[in-house]
C-alpha cells in the first residue's frame, strides 16, 4: 500500500526490504534462487519481480480508487515512481555481506543491518543462565517459524547431530513447535531469547536462514550453518558459505545428523572460519546503517524537493 499511497499524498517513497531482489544487476540471479545464470540471464531473473503483485491488482485497484487515484494494469512495476523515474531503493543489509553490485543505480542502496537496540528489562531464566555455566558454550540450533510438518525428525535429528559431534546444545522450539522430548543433561530446550544476547553466548549457530537471523549470527561473531527451507533462505546460506563464516548449507531435504553433526565439527574446530566470522562481525559492527540510511533519505528528499523547485 506503500506505493499507492505516496502517489496520492505526492510524497517521496523509498523502497526497503532486507535482500536485494528488487534491482537487477549482472552479477546474481534473484535471491530466490542461487543458480548463477551468467550476466544477461541474471539480469533477467528479475523480470518476475512485477508478478508479485499480480494476483492482487484488483484489490490494489480498490484501493487506488478509494484515493482518488486512477486505476493501473495488471502488472504493476513497483520500481518505477509513477512518472517513470527509476524507484529509490535502500536494502537494509550490509555490504559486507553482499558487495554492491558494480551495474546498481545510483538510487539503490545497501545501508546495512538494522539491528534492535538491546533489551536491557529482558533477564534469561534461572535454568538457562545454570546451564550456560555449567559447561562450554553450547552450539544454538533453531528454525524459528521454519520446522515444517516434522518437527520431532528435526527435533530428533539434533539432539543425535548434537551427541555425536560431542557438542553441548541449545535447542529452540520456537515459533515452528520443535518437539525434542526427552532430552539428556547436555542439551536444553529454549523456548525463546534475544539473538542479541544469546549468540554472545554460544559457541556456533545453526538456523533456517532467514535475514534477521543471518545478520545476528554474523554480527555475534560465530560459525553460521543454514539449513535453508525455501524463499531468499538458500541465498543467504549460500553467502555466509562465501565469506567463509561457515559451512555450506545442507538444504532441509538433505538434512541427516551425520552432515549436521560434521558440519558442527567444522564450527567449532575449523580455526579459520573462526576467525573469518570474527572479521565479518567487526566489519558489521563498524558500519553505521542508520547513519547510512538517514544520509539515503535525505538524498533522495533533497532530490524531490529539487525536482518541485523545477516544476514549480
Amino acid at each position: 500500500g506503500g506505493y499507492h499511497t505516496a502517489e496520492a499524498l505526492g510524497v517521496p517513497i523509498i523502497l526497503s526490504v532486507v535482500l536485494p531482489m528488487y534491482t537487477p544487476t549482472a552479477e546474481f540471479a534473484i535471491p530466490l534462487t542461487t543458480a548463477n545464470l551468467g550476466g544477461f540471464l541474471n539480469r533477467q531473473t528479475y523480470k518476475v519481480v512485477p508478478l508479485i503483485s499480480a494476483p492482487y491488482s484488483g484489490v490494489i485497484n480498490e484501493f487506488r480508487q478509494e484515493l482518488g487515484l486512477k486505476p493501473r494494469g495488471k502488472i504493476i512495476n513497483e520500481t518505477r515512481l509513477p512518472d517513470g523515474r527509476p524507484m529509490p531503493v535502500m536494502y537494509g543489509y550490509s555490504r559486507h555481506v553482499v558487495p554492491r553490485p558494480a551495474d546498481w543505480p545510483a538510487s539503490t542502496s545497501a545501508v546495512g543491518y538494522w539491528f534492535l537496540p538491546p533489551d536491557e528489562t529482558w533477564q534469561p531464566p534461572a535454568d538457562l543462565t545454570a546451564f550456560l555455566q555449567a559447561g562450554p558454550p553450547p552450539v544454538y540450533i533453531g528454525f524459528g517459524s521454519m520446522a515444517g510438518t516434522q518437527p520431532e525428525r528435526l527435533a530428533a535429528t539434533a539432539v543425535q547431530a548434537l551427541q555425536q559431534s560431542g557438542q553441548r546444545g541449545l535447542l529452540a522450539t520456537g515459533w515452528g513447535g520443535l518437539k525434542p522430548g526427552d532430552l539428556p543433561d547436555t542439551i536444553f530446550q529454549l523456548e525463546s531469547a534475544p539473538h542479541d544476547w544469546l549468540f554472545e553466548r554460544v559457541t556456533a549457530v545453526v538456523h533456517h536462514g532467514g535475514s534477521g537471523t543471518t545478520a545476528a549470527g554474523l554480527r555475534a561473531g560465530k560459525p553460521s550453518l543454514i539449513c535453508p527451507f525455501l524463499g531468499d533462505q538458500p541465498f543467504w546460506g549460500e553467502q555466509v558459505h562465501r565469506l567463509g563464516a561457515g559451512p555450506e548449507p545442507i538444504r532441509q531435504k538433505q538434512l541427516t545428523a551425520d552432515r549436521l553433526a560434521a558440519a558442527i565439527t567444522a564450527m567449532v574446530t575449523d580455526t579459520t572460519m573462526r576467525q573469518k566470522a570474527t572479521a565479518v562481525s567487526q566489519a558489521l559492527r563498524s558500519e553505521d546503517s542508520i547513519a547510512n540510511a538517514a544520509q539515503f533519505i535525505a538524498q533522495v528528499m533533497g532530490e524531490k524537493a529539487a525536482l518541485q523547485e523545477l516544476e514549480g
